[in-house]
Parts: structure tokens; sequence; C-alpha cells
């Protein structure tokens, strides 16, 4: 229940302002469908983080817990520091008109996840529980709880500060970080 947990947690928080979190009001105002958009995102969610969790989990078989220990503390830390850098759509994609919200969401949402500070979470987070279905589900239920606000209320989401969105999940992913160096999260 502790890998459910914190993977939600962690992931609702690194994705506040995230670029996905962009892409979700950019689609959201493009075709003013909620459902398909929410959906798309949930799939792709599920498709992208099962990939980063197969690929925790095989970090976890591959790496003794000594070493892994100090990657995943290293890796949270790198996390913290990455989220505080905003984050920015380098393009905005004009989607096809032939093709419905939910199909070019779901394309959408899975490359732009791709080395994403939440897939990397993600990984992280299935290297440190070995819970590989407890961590996708909590990773796609974070990333659901910070997109589906987006997508449902648009412009008011763009007014939250997301300067100080930021600094608070990097607090978070450096306490995650500390906790892993120090022995207080175990791996499980």
């Amino acid at each position: 229940m502790e890998a459910l947990f914190v993977s939600t947690l962690v992931v609702a928080i690194g994705e506040l302002g995230d670029k996905t979190q962009l892409l979700a009001l950019l689609l959201a105002a493009r075709f003013r469908r909620p459902v398909p958009i929410i959906l798309g995102i949930a799939c792709a969610t599920v498709a992208n983080h099962a990939i980063a969790g197969v690929a925790g989990a095989w970090v976890r078989s591959a790496v003794g817990p000594e070493l892994l220990r100090w990657l995943l503390g290293a890796s949270f830390f790198a996390i913290a520091l990455w989220a505080l850098v905003p984050d920015k759509l380098e393009r905005e994609t004009q989607p096809a008109g032939r093709y419905g919200a939910f199909l070019v969401t779901l394309v959408a949402f899975f490359f732009a996840e791709m080395g994403d500070k939440t897939q990397l979470a993600t990984a992280m987070l299935a290297a440190k529980y070995g819970a590989l279905v407890q961590v996708i589900a909590g990773s796609t239920l974070g990333m659901l709880c910070a997109d589906v606000p987006a997508v449902l209320l648009g412009n008011a989401v763009r007014s939250l500060p997301f300067k100080a969105v930021r600094c608070a999940a990097a607090v978070l992913f450096a306490a995650l970080g500390a906790a892993v160096l120090l022995g207080h999260f175990a791996l499980a």
C-alpha cells in the first residue's frame, strides 16, 4: 500500500507545472472534449509508466541493495534539481483534424512523457519497492490527479503559482532522496 501511496503523491506533485500538464491544457483548449482527453492521458500513462516500471524492476534485480540505495538517493536529488527548472512545451502541436481527441492525446502524451521526470520517478519507485503493479497504478493515479483538473478547469489552472509548486516538488524529491540515503526508506 505504501508503494501505491508514495507513487501517487510523488507523481502528482512532480507533474504540477510539467510539460505534459501544459499539454493537457492545450489539448483541452483545442478539442473541448474532456472525456476522450482524460482517457487518452490514462492509457498513455499506463503504457509509458509500465515501461518505466519494468525498467525499474530490472534495475532492482540487477543491482545489489547497497548500490541501489545510493543510485536511488542520488536520482531523487537529481530529480529535485530538475523540478526547479520550469517546463515548457518546445513546440505546440497542431493535431490533424481527422484524428480524434483520444488518439491525439494518447500519442502526444506517450511521447511527451518519454524521459520525463515523472517517468524516471516511476522507474526509481519500481526499483525501490519491487511492487510493480502498485507503482504503475500509483503513478498513473498521480498523473491523473494533476492532469484531470488541468483538462477540466482549463484557464483556472494557469493561475497556480508554478514556481512555488516546483519548489515544493523539489523539496519532496530531496526529502525522498535523503530518506533513501539515510536508510529511513528501506528497500522493500
